[in-house]
């Protein structure tokens, strides 16, 4: 009998390694068709599973109750599986460099818990060649087996989206590869149980590793046109929004839109593939060039914040500004990388008070990682100014007026002529109080904005 078949029978077990934004929902899909074992080595992650909650939003704490994952963080209990899938984080250095310390960490623990007539998959994103250059010799030295002969390896990558209820592991095809025909085969028929969207079998484990790596490669690229496009406009007093809606009427335009852009994917992948591009001996020209400018993009945005309010007459030092959303990205509650914070460190060094407001970030994690502890809505009175940040769906229902009430109405420094005269937007009239309020992706209306007196600006 074959492993798929004694996995379909309920005869061997898969073991997912590595609990998080993507190997969870990989472990709650395949034990509705297989015997699972989740493993991470976070044991306070492991007990809000087996206590059935969900740290990460992305399967619901009703489907982790209901699942029967035998949740562990005792890497022996990795040897009753025959098929493994390492999904754990695969970060950068502060220098750009990869961080594969988490995956390295990942091949050890199971090496040392390697059954004969194992396959392994890694999902991790890498550049091309560490599966079977740095991965594979670990699990070898770790089990004292051979890869090829006595287990083999292969690589499928993650796709999930974090915060996307719609693009989930079922209805996404699975790219799938592996060390041999055989490996494939296998390969493919298990994600197949859980797969409906099916698999795409690539040609060896380093074409899959590729794939990966430049889809968010292509997708950082087109973000840092539209970043570079929007500050060229911001800078001929044109709206970018507006440009992109006219442009976006041809049947061939691609609709991507500025942003800010962090997280352990987009602002992260690119780095794996210039690293190793470097490593051959070739300098990126056009991934570096976007990474450069969305990196940027942060200070761009802070620096846009001062001189909003530097038109409004408000003094700077000493200032209170409210940013609504600190995560990476809308609906997530994931913090890593997230590019907010960048923005909250470029207003403190002008001596700004920045207060954050945000209900679906993980207040634990944004805590451990950056020392910010989220404020309540009704918490933010007296601000000079006010940025959404993320447009989560948790802020759909405030309206204009609602922030409005967030200001400080007092008008402590008269505006002069000469400066009431430099307030020229619509709406922010002489004499009346101007409201900053930055939009970063646009989720109010400008018109209606100005018309209520707010300094209003967007990327």
């Amino acid at each position: 009998m074959s492993l798929y078949e004694k996995i379909v029978n309920r005869q061997q077990k898969i073991s997912v390694i590595g609990l998080g934004y993507v190997g969870l929902p990989i472990a709650i899909a395949f034990a509705r068709k297989a015997l699972v074992i989740g493993f991470d080595v976070n044991t306070k992650k492991i007990g809000l599973y087996k206590s059935g909650i969900d740290p990460t939003g992305e399967v619901g704490s009703e489907a982790i109750k209901n699942t029967t994952v035998e949740f562990t963080a005792g890497e022996r209990k990795l040897r009753e599986a025959r098929f493994h899938i390492i999904a754990v984080p695969t970060p950068v250095n502060k220098d750009h460099t990869p961080d594969l310390t988490a995956l390295k960490s990942a091949s050890c623990i199971l090496g040392r818990n390697l059954a004969r007539g194992s396959i392994v998959v890694y999902e991790s994103t890498v550049y091309p060649g560490v599966t079977e250059e740095i991965c594979l010799p670990i699990l070898e030295k770790e089990s004292g087996l051979k890869g090829g002969s006595d287990f083999k390896i292969a690589y499928s990558p993650e796709r999930i989206n974090p915060g996307d209820m719609n693009h989930r592991l079922e209805n996404i095809v699975k790219i799938v590869s592996g060390m041999d025909h055989e490996t494939l085969d296998t390969v493919a028929r298990v994600y197949e149980l859980v797969v409906k969207a099916g698999v795409y079998r690539a040609e060896s484990i380093k074409v899959a590793e590729a794939a990966k790596v430049i889809e968010n490669s292509q997708r950082d690229i087109n973000i840092a046109f539209m970043n570079e496009l929007s500050i060229i406009f911001n800078k001929m007093g044109i709206d970018t929004k507006a440009v992109l809606k006219a442009a976006g009427t041809k049947w061939n335009f691609l609709k991507f839109y500025p942003g800010l852009v962090g997280g352990h994917c987009i602002g992260v992948d690119p780095y794996y593939l210039t690293y190793k591009a470097e490593e051959m001996g070739y300098h990126s020209q056009i991934i570096l060039a976007g990474r450069q400018i969305n990196d940027h993009m942060p200070k761009y945005v802070a620096e846009n914040v001062v001189k909003k309010m530097i038109k409004a007459n408000k003094q700077i030092k000493g200032s209170k500004v409210a940013i609504f959303g600190v995560t990476f990205k809308e609906n997530c509650p994931d913090v890593r990388n997230t590019k907010v914070v960048d923005i909250v460190k470029e207003l403190e060094e002008y001596g700004i008070e920045v207060k954050i407001v945000d209900p679906v970030a993980d207040q634990e994690d944004l805590w451990e990682t950056y020392k910010i502890s989220p404020r309540n809505a009704e918490e933010i009175v007296d601000m000079d100014a006010v940025i959404f940040a993320v447009p989560h769906e948790a802020f759909k229902s405030i309206k204009l007026k609602d922030i409005k009430k967030m200001f400080n109405h007092q008008d402590q420094y008269p505006r002069t002529m000469d400066e009431s005269a430099a307030a020229t937007q619509p709406g922010a009239g002489q004499g009346q109080n101007v409201y900053v309020l930055i939009d970063v992706k646009g989720m109010f209306d400008k018109k209606e904005a100005e018309d209520m007196n707010f300094l209003y600006w967007r990327l």
